[in-house]
């Protein structure tokens, strides 16, 4: 196994955890509410991704699929609105920078594959000039399906141009994990941010680091492993 590129989440992995995602998710949920998504079909607390597909089924139901399009678009306006306030005040986690630039004097691709948005996230890596350690960024508008959706992952593996047992997919939640696992990619967990050591493990991580600085060390471990073994 050689370890050829790292696939990133962003909150919560590079940058602090700080969108209100309990402000989003209202906001989204009131606004399907008044498109005539009865209150008990949609709950503030799950995702506006996990709100938006049963929001689809209600409209297959009513006769009114063709409304999904505009719908899908007013909700991801919502939660842009609020990540590009958050982007503003987010800072990066400690060792952040340090890790990228160690990661791409070893050679490695990058890529950044995130749920939120292309804009929010293109500012967060231009405020902090981090851009250019990125050969890949997979925001939600590139994807169909976000993570845990292989789906999401997959579209960055392409992107960077390498197989999956050749990367790390580095992330904070489970759904990271999930992904990392649903594509054979080596998962490693970072307890950062959502989730606990437990939480990751149990959905896939088959590292847990507590800072992102572990990431080169954890790396390098992995590619001298065959030779060790030899």
């Amino acid at each position: 196994m050689t370890i050829k590129a790292a696939i990133f989440d962003l909150d919560g992995t590079i940058a602090a955890f700080n969108l209100d995602y309990k402000t989003v998710r209202a906001e989204a949920r009131g606004y399907l509410m008044k498109m005539g998504v009865p209150a008990s079909v949609i709950s503030a607390k799950e995702t506006i991704f996990d709100m938006l597909k049963k929001t689809e089924l209600v409209m297959v139901k009513n006769g009114k699929p063709a409304a999904m399009e505009e719908i899908r678009k007013e909700v991801m306006q919502i939660a842009e609105k609020h990540e590009l306030e958050a982007a503003s005040l987010t800072s990066l986690l400690p060792g952040a920078v340090e890790t990228l630039k160690t990661l791409r004097k070893k050679g490695l691709k990058i890529a950044v594959c995130t749920i939120n948005g292309e804009n929010a996230t293109k500012k967060i890596l231009e405020r902090f000039r981090i851009a250019e350690f990125f050969d890949a960024l997979i925001s939600r508008n590139k994807v169909t399906k976000v993570k845990p959706d292989p789906e999401h992952c997959v579209a960055a593996l392409e992107a960077l141009g390498v197989t999956a047992d050749e990367t790390v997919v580095v992330g904070d939640s489970i759904e990271d994990m999930q992904a990392a696992k649903e594509i054979k990619a080596i998962g490693v967990g970072l307890t950062t941010g959502m989730s606990t050591q437990k939480q990751l493990v149990a959905q896939g991580a088959n590292y847990v680091i507590t800072s992102i600085t572990d990431l080169p060390i954890l790396i390098e471990s992995l590619n001298k492993a065959p030779n060790t073994a030899a």
